[in-house]
Order: C-alpha cells, then structure tokens, then sequence
C-alpha cells in the first residue's frame, strides 16, 4: 500500500493558529480505502500509539462498514491539526496531541471532535526521562542545571519543562530536539537527559546506550498520580464532517472501535502492523510499550478530570488563549 508524506513545518503557536493550505505540508499520492459514500480523509504520524487505527485499516473494518478512508501520513502532530484547520483532512488517528488539537479547536471553535484518546502512565508506558546507561543520575532532581532536551512543538517543550521543574532540577536548560535525536544525542555527550517518548526510551535500552530514569512522568509530575491517565494524544473527526456526514461518520467510529477491540484482544499480534506505518521494526516491534485507549463513551467523570488538568496547565501558562471545557471536545454519539 502507497503512503504519503509530508514535508516538516516549525510549529508555534501563531503559526497553528494562522496556518492555511499553503502553510501546511502537501501530500502525494495518498492511500485510499475505497467504498462507497464520501472520502474520509485521516492524518496519522509514525508512531506506537496510532495501532487501532493501523489495525482497522489493515484488518478491512472501515471497508466492511462502507467507509472510503484517504490515509495521509505526515511528519508530525503539528502537521496534521494545520491539515484539519486548513480543511485538508477530516480527521486524525491516536497519537495526535491532544493540546495541539485544542489549541486548534480555541482557534475554530467546534473542529474538533475526540472519539478515541490513548492514555498513558506508569503501566502504559510512553513518556519517561532517560540518561545515559552509565550516568550517576539516580532522581530527576540530580538534573539540576544540566543540559536536557524536550521533544519538538508547543506540547512537548512545555511538560518537558514543567516536568523538570517539577521533579525537582531546577535551572535545567532545556532545548528543543526531534525524538529521534535523543538516544543519539545523550550517547555523544550533547546532553545528559531527555524527556522522551517511546520508543526512544527501549531503542536506547536495547542498544546500551541510555537508560529510563523514571516513567510516566506526566501522570505523577502534573496529574499528580503515576497511575492517573494522561491523554496526551486523541483520534477525532472534524465537526464539519460530523455535521455533513452523519452516518459515514457513525459508520468510522464503529469501525474504529473494532481496531481499539483488536489491540486489546490481540495486543501481541496487532504489532505486526507497526511494519507499514512506523519506523518500529526488527527485535523492537516486541519491545515497544503499547498505549492503552478510550472510546469516546468510556471516559469516566475521573478521567475527565484528569484530562481537563492536563489542559488547565496550558490555560494557566498562557499557551491556551483562553480556558477550554474538554467534555465539550468529547465527541457525544
């Protein structure tokens, strides 16, 4: 199957909420699922937590309900919310951050819609802080003053921030660095730690070159539990498409339930389509944690809490331009 890509684009935080056609990455040659009905068209990047929705295209669910799905590709999720603010894609598969999502629905307001959030932890595992594998650092704390990186874009430079703050290394100086260049970057020197996300941290584990100092940071530095669940990442549809296509829609959603089903019933077997979508290959495709997920009707009054706290502490920094009710981007059937 032909899949798409998008070239980078610098995210900030005017240029989200300015972006146009023109601004954002074009896309060549999508992959199309044919069906009948209008085109579905899904943004996803190349990582882990995007596997239901791997597994529903793979396993021919959106097809079976009828749905024609345009699969897009991009290098990032910055990308793919400039994609659906510009009109360009009607949705978005787990993994898409979900404050950049918010920061594009504060921007037009009713674009957004969450069916499915894949939140992590302690126990789900993809936010850590790694050092290299023969390092003295014991706590987050020893980090104080050193040289750390964040992961790339608005969200993740701000929880890695918030994090160090948090867990005690004050006067860290933290810069910005694709994920890819953390393992690398904490072997050759350039810094003694990262804030990352898998699977950087068991790529770096597997080669013998770094080590997870602690897991599920965001879960126990900002939601205040390393247990409570953080929805860093969310699938939705646009509010347009809802409205315009309503039974399509219903007709995705269901299938999409069918590829969170299959992950959960198979979590070992669904791995194997990391091959088409992801980097993740060889020995690592065992490896990497895998996130868990919640439909858009799973969501307990508890965790949407903890996903409005999640949001509150882009509010309170001023990221957000204004507070933002998260029930209200939950999509309601």
């Amino acid at each position: 199957m032909t899949r798409s890509s998008s070239s980078p684009i610098a995210l900030t935080r005017r240029s989200l909420l300015t972006a146009t056609g023109a601004a954002a990455a074009s896309l060549a040659m999508p992959a199309v699922l044919r069906a009948a009905g209008p085109t579905l068209r899904i943004g996803y990047w190349p990582i882990s937590a995007g596997l239901p929705f791997y597994a529903a295209v793979e396993e021919g669910y959106f097809k079976a309900a009828g749905v024609t799905v345009e699969v897009q590709r991009y290098a990032g999720a910055q990308q793919i919310t400039e994609a659906m603010l510009a009109g360009r894609a009607d949705g978005c598969a787990n993994g898409t951050g979900s404050a950049n999502q918010a920061i594009a629905e504060l921007a037009q307001p009713g674009l957004i819609k969450f069916i499915c959030s894949n939140p992590t932890n302690e126990k789900y595992v993809l936010d850590e802080i790694i050092v290299a594998k023969d390092s003295p650092y014991k706590t987050i704390a020893d980090l104080a003053g050193k040289r750390v990186a964040g992961g790339p874009g608005i969200q993740n430079m701000t929880l890695a921030r918030t994090v160090f703050e948090k867990a005690g290394a004050k006067g860290a100086q933290v810069v910005e660095l694709p994920f890819g260049q953390h393992v690398a970057a904490i072997a050759s020197g350039q810094i003694d730690a990262a804030y990352t996300l898998e699977p950087q941290g068991t790529i770096g584990r597997m080669n013998g070159t770094t080590r997870t100092l602690e897991a599920g940071v965001i879960a126990r530095y900002i939601l205040g539990d390393p247990m409570a669940p953080w929805h860093g990442g969310a699938a939705s549809l646009t509010g347009a498409f809802l409205k315009d296509h309503p039974d399509e829609a219903k007709a995705y959603i269901a299938a999409y339930r069918k590829g969170v089903a299959y992950v959960r019933d198979n979590p070992e077997e669904s791995r194997k389509y990391f091959a088409n979508y992801t980097s993740i290959s060889g020995d690592l495709v065992q490896e990497v944690p895998l996130s868990g997920y919640t439909m858009y009707d799973e969501f307990t009054p508890e965790s949407v809490a903890y996903f409005q706290k999640f949001f509150d502490l882009f509010s309170d920094a001023g990221i957000f331009s204004a507070p933002l009710d998260v029930s209200g981007m939950i999509y309601k059937a």
